[in-house]
């Protein structure tokens, strides 16, 4: 989710909070500040965040403490909590214009997707889109969410309307790889692996899937060279664990299953210049939570 993640956070701060009570105490800070301490609290303490977002929302901290809580319940993996907190917090009447909405709804979107409830995250998806948000991202979220549903037509659909947006995506061509190969377009899913490299080489998510369609057609060779790239190039990366797994069943003459789509990282954003960025990496990659 690449956003305007700042703007969001002032925007957020200034609306319905109305005391100077702070989460902490300090009546010196202004409620972006307040929202921008409590964000980073929540990625370094969240039991202790929650805590005092719920009583800064108390005081009158409003949109922004419910969103801090929100934070704070991803950060402790109480995804259906957060996502419902989000979904709520999108239709509260002081919770901003359609474009906060819409920003709220997709990670709503995004924790319902690591709750493991794919109807409810492609109904907040969906929501966001309709709100205006037609961002390559948020139709990759929905995609996530369909193919969870094994819905794979409904999968490339939404890929199609992410490339159309941002043709230069290797993740989304990636995915819509696994989409397509999923019900049987073999071809086209190989194209999209060898356009998702030709972009960037050394993407072992490509790499990784690109050994495993190698495989597929007996070229056992080849495939062990893609994966043992990724070894080289991403060793510490989820695709490296992956590269590893195909490996190891490859020397014991049998083949990975093909993995499903999954819940993307949200990059934490760069901070405007002589600010520091507030926290809001609130969707980990996988197997990092």
């Amino acid at each position: 989710m690449r956003k305007q993640v700042f703007a969001l956070a002032v925007a957020l701060a200034s609306l319905g909070a109305t005391k100077s009570t702070s989460f902490v105490d300090d009546h010196s800070l202004n409620e972006a500040q307040r929202y921008d301490r409590c964000l980073k609290l929540a990625h370094d303490n969240p039991d202790f965040a929650d805590e005092q977002a719920l009583a800064w929302h108390d005081a009158g901290g409003g949109p922004a403490a419910m969103h801090c809580s929100a934070v704070a319940l991803v950060q402790l993996k109480q995804y259906a909590q957060a996502a419902f907190k989000f979904d709520a917090l999108a239709r509260e009447s002081d919770a901003g214009g359609a474009g906060i909405r819409a920003d709220l709804l997709d990670q709503a979107g995004n924790a319902w997707i690591l709750a493991g409830q794919p109807e409810n995250a492609e109904a907040s998806l969906g929501a966001a889109l309709n709100l205006g948000n037609r961002s390559a991202d948020v139709y990759a979220d929905r995609a996530r969410a369909r193919a969870m549903k094994k819905n794979w037509a409904g999968a490339e659909s939404d890929l199609n309307a992410a490339l159309k947006v941002d043709p230069d995506r290797a993740d989304l061509l990636v995915l819509r790889a696994s989409a397509r190969h999923a019900v049987g377009e073999r071809t086209q899913a190989r194209a999209d692996i060898d356009q998702a490299i030709a972009l960037d080489p050394k993407y072992g998510e490509a790499l990784v899937e690109r050994g495993a369609m190698k495989l597929e057609s007996g070229d056992r060779n080849g495939a062990r060279g893609d994966w043992q790239v990724v070894l080289v190039v991403q060793p510490n990366s989820p695709a490296a664990d992956t590269a590893r797994m195909y490996i190891e069943k490859l020397e014991l003459g049998g083949q990975k299953a093909r993995r499903p789509m999954r819940p993307k990282s949200t990059p934490t954003p760069k901070a405007p210049p002589g600010q520091s960025p507030p926290v809001h990496n609130v969707f980990p990659a996988p197997g990092t939570p």
